[in-house]
C-alpha cells in the first residue's frame, strides 16, 4: 500500500512499531528511525546510492534488523503543492519497493532540508559535517512530521 494519507496509514499499521524515514537523493538516501510508540525520529546511518537492486537490499537490511513496520518516504513537492519531476521520481521508487511488503507513506518533504540545516547550525556543527548528516536529519524531520500526524488521527 502506497498513500499520501496518515489515516490510511496509520489503519494500515499495527498499534505502533518503529518506522523508517527516507529522505531520497539523487546520490544518497538520508534514513531516520523512530521508536515504537511513535515520539520522536533520529537520523539513521546515510546510504549512497548505487544501483536500486543494492539500495534496496541496504533497506531490507536496515528494515529487518530495526524490525521496522512502515516506510515514510518524503515526496518532494514543488513550493506551491503541486508535482515535479523529483515527486514522480519518489513515487517510482515508492511503487519499486512495494514488494517490501510494508505500508508506505508518501510525505510532503517541503523545507525539510531547511529545517535540519537550520537545526544543525544550531548545534554549531561545521560545515562539512553538516554536508554528512544533513539527508539523514531532513530524513529524520520528515520521519518526525508524519508521526506526528499519525499520532494526531490515532487519538481521534
Amino acid at each position: 500500500m502506497i498513500t499520501t494519507n496518515a489515516g490510511e496509514y496509520a489503519a494500515a499499521l499495527p498499534n505502533g512499531g518503529r518506522l523508517l524515514g527516507l529522505d531520497l537523493g539523487t546520490k544518497t538516501i538520508g534514513t531516520a528511525l523512530c521508536d515504537a510508540g511513535w515520539s520522536f525520529a533520529s537520523p539513521a546511518p546515510l546510504i549512497r546510492r548505487t544501483k536500486f537492486t543494492a539500495d534496496k537490499a541496504e533497506l531490507i537490511r536496515l528494515v529487518q534488523a530495526q524490525h521496522v513496520v512502515g516506510l515514510v518516504m518524503g515526496l518532494p513537492l514543488n513550493l506551491d503543492g503541486s508535482v515535479s519531476p523529483r515527486s514522480q521520481s519518489a513515487r517510482a521508487f515508492a511503487r519499486n519497493c512495494a514488494d517490501i511488503n510494508l505500508p508506505i507513506l508518501l510525505w510532503d518533504e517541503r523545507w525539510s532540508t531547511v529545517a535540519a540545516e537550520r537545526a544543525l547550525i544550531e548545534q554549531d556543527m561545521s560545515r562539512a559535517k553538516r554536508a554528512e548528516r544533513i539527508d539523514s536529519a531532513a530524513a529524520a524531520h520528515i520521519l518526525q512530521a508524519a508521526i506526528d500526524a499519525l499520532v494526531n488521527v490515532a487519538s481521534r
